[in-house]
């Protein structure tokens, strides 16, 4: 058993070695995941958008899709901000590090389709 945990422990720090080493790809290693909180807002269900940085190095400027994007609760602006009907900054356009996630919420009838259309990769 300890062989096999030493083995898996091998493999998983070698991954995290490649993609130290540029193995980053901006938009594609962005996941989005979202889940109903429970409370609701204007008689409206909340949603917990989380999006994590699958990727060692940091991922700056995101953008996400966001056209049609409604919410019945107000969302700070350094959090989620229109830049346009189409697209949405989050994090006040600041670095999401790497393995780290970046949470808003919003308040809508139906869960929205975020997806990533831009984002830089900086990795040192």
């Amino acid at each position: 058993m300890a062989t096999l945990l030493n083995f898996l422990s091998a493999i998983f720090f070698l991954s995290l070695m490649g993609q130290g080493s540029g193995q980053c790809y901006p938009v594609t290693d962005l996941k989005v995941f979202q889940t109903e909180t429970g409370d609701r807002v204007q008689n409206k269900p909340q949603w917990k958008v989380t999006i994590l940085n699958d990727c060692i190095c940091s991922q700056m400027g995101i953008k996400l899709g966001c056209n049609g994007f409604h919410s019945a609760e107000k969302i700070d602006p350094s959090m989620l901000a229109k830049a346009d009907d189409s697209v949405c900054h989050i994090n006040h356009e600041q670095p999401l590090r790497g393995f780290h996630t970046f949470n808003f919420t919003y308040a809508w009838d139906s869960i929205y389709p975020f997806h990533p259309i831009y984002s830089e990769i900086a990795c040192s």
